[in-house]
């Protein structure tokens, strides 16, 4: 599948003009419909609506891949406590399931802490089986919505894995599984399930920092790659702010009452909606608490004996180049490490190359096999 190239101005807020350049580089929108939405969206409510509207105008005109596409956006912005979240998130499953049919991909339950994640098995589609990728979304993705990134690799001859952890789309609504940072839990009961040996293992956006922390302790992954890494949200700031930050988790009370007001911006209160949403809880101090437990302390760096691959675009707003020289330095055992800091001249310099998904997928596969990735 070819992938669109090109950050386009969709919108004049960054948050919102971000995410909607996020679906129409996944492949599977409209470039004028989601112009069209864009021109419209002015708040979470109105961008909900708008996309649930373009979902039900394609479903008419039999555009299922797009119609399942613009239900997944506008999931993404109903708020935790919306009697549509759960509705909307099981409509998409079964849209995406009609609209994918003629894919070659297989559901699975994985067990897991009494329960199960969501796992999905795309076979290579060459004849020939090169290895086995895992993959996990991040923060607010589905696997299901990444399926162009998925799918780059079975095309190339390798089977790949795409699972959701605690917390993540249907491990989260569907399992009941909650959030836990420790992600090489999951990440075990994913290579028993499928018993796998001497994988390579993808994380995208706060996957980055998950499947690090998963290579740290799970040995059967010998290749990692972050796309990109994160390795400690303080590491962004300078020494003060980084101990302002560090006061505020003593002091319960005025960090809830400054989040509360924080939340009138679009991006935070996104995040702080999901943090708690993923963690199954309504007190706001759990959603600054989550965001410090992503440390350099915890991700055990040190451990990392593998092969790594750090990715990066230049002007990532989310995870800038900043953290990737930063988790760099700390992989003092890695067995090797290759980075590749994509640029606006190539379309690439946004968060997870959105705006070029192409390239960062032949510089992963050119790894991979060992080849020069530029």
């Amino acid at each position: 599948m070819k992938l669109p190239i090109g950050y386009h101005k969709f919108h004049k807020n960054k948050f919102f003009n971000y995410q909607l350049n996020r679906w129409h580089s996944l492949g599977y929108t409209q470039k004028e419909e989601i112009e069209k939405i864009g021109a419209k969206i002015d708040s979470f409510d109105s961008y909900v609506n708008e996309f649930q509207a373009a979902s039900e105008k394609a479903m008419q005109e039999d555009r299922l891949k797009n119609a399942a596409m613009y239900l997944r956006a506008s999931e993404f912005l109903i708020a935790p406590n919306d009697e549509r979240k759960l509705p909307t998130y099981k409509n998409f499953i079964d849209l995406f399931d009609r609209a994918f049919a003629d894919k070659n991909f297989e559901r699975h339950k994985v067990p897991y802490n009494g329960s199960f994640l969501s796992a999905i098995k795309i076979p290579s589609q060459t004849g020939e089986k090169k290895g086995t990728i895992i993959g996990i979304p991040g923060f607010d993705a589905f696997i299901e919505e990444f399926y162009s990134i998925w799918e780059y690799f079975p095309e190339n001859g390798y089977d790949f894995i795409a699972f959701e952890g605690p917390g993540q789309g249907g491990s989260r609504r569907i399992y009941h599984q909650y959030f836990d940072h420790d992600y090489e839990k999951p990440t075990k009961a994913i290579l028993d399930y499928f018993q796998l040996e001497d994988v390579t293992a993808l994380g995208v956006s706060m996957g980055g920092y998950w499947i690090m922390r998963a290579a740290a302790f799970e040995k059967r992954i010998t290749k990692v790659i972050a796309m990109p890494p994160l390795y400690d949200w303080l590491e962004m700031t300078n020494t003060f702010n980084a101990k302002l930050a560090q006061w505020f988790l003593n002091h319960k009370s005025l960090t809830r009452f400054f989040v509360k007001m924080k939340m009138r911006v679009a991006p935070l209160k996104h995040a702080v909606n999901n943090a708690l949403f993923i963690q199954n809880t309504t007190d706001l101090f759990d959603a600054v608490q989550w965001m410090m437990q992503m440390n350099k302390e915890h991700i055990h760096s040190h451990l990392i004996d593998q092969d790594v691959l750090l990715l990066g675009g230049e002007h990532d707003a989310f995870q800038p180049i900043k953290l990737l020289e930063k988790q760099k330095e700390a992989l003092t055992q890695a067995k090797s490490i290759s980075e590749r800091i994509f640029t606006k001249a190539e379309h690439a310099d946004q968060h997870c190359q959105i705006g070029n998904l192409g390239i960062a997928l032949e510089t992963m596969l050119n790894w991979i096999e060992g080849r020069n990735s530029k």
